[in-house]
């Protein structure tokens, strides 16, 4: 039961974080580039609150989930631990690149930064894009 839990939870942060990374990473991060320098401080902060509302709760669901499914041992697989590795290394991108980057931005619009910023989420965007592909794949077997 705890199994399927897991697998749920897994199955929903995976695919909400794929679909919010590709968004950020297209639209989002990219419009930094247009924005006022005026008023960027303000926007600035209403995106990191606006988006740490969702992607806190999804971001710490999927860790849950993905080291949960490790430690089950009718649910641990090869699979599992290369998931658990996808999310150590989002979160260890998140806090040694982004988040630092973020918080420069909090001071003010800088160009390098923004720029830097887009350029450094490729790696999440990619990592999110992989896990999501292991997931779907994991259900198609299963159905």
């Amino acid at each position: 039961m705890l199994g399927k839990a897991f697998s749920l939870v897994q199955t929903i942060t995976t695919f909400g974080m794929f679909g919010v990374i590709w968004v950020i990473q297209l639209v989002h991060y990219p419009a930094f580039a247009y924005m006022d320098s005026n008023r960027f401080v303000q926007l600035h902060q209403h995106h990191t609150t606006g988006i740490s509302l969702l992607v806190v709760p999804l971001m710490l669901g999927e860790l849950i989930a993905a080291a949960g499914l490790c430690f089950l041992p009718e649910q641990v697989s090869v699979w599992q631990w290369v998931l658990l590795g996808l999310v150590v290394m989002i979160w260890l991108s998140t806090f040694l690149l982004q988040v630092p980057l973020h918080g420069q931005l909090g001071q003010g619009l800088n160009q390098d930064v923004a720029q830097r910023l887009v350029s450094t989420n490729w790696i999440r965007t990619v990592l999110w894009s992989i896990k999501a592909a292991i997931v779907a794949w994991m259900l198609w077997k299963v159905a």
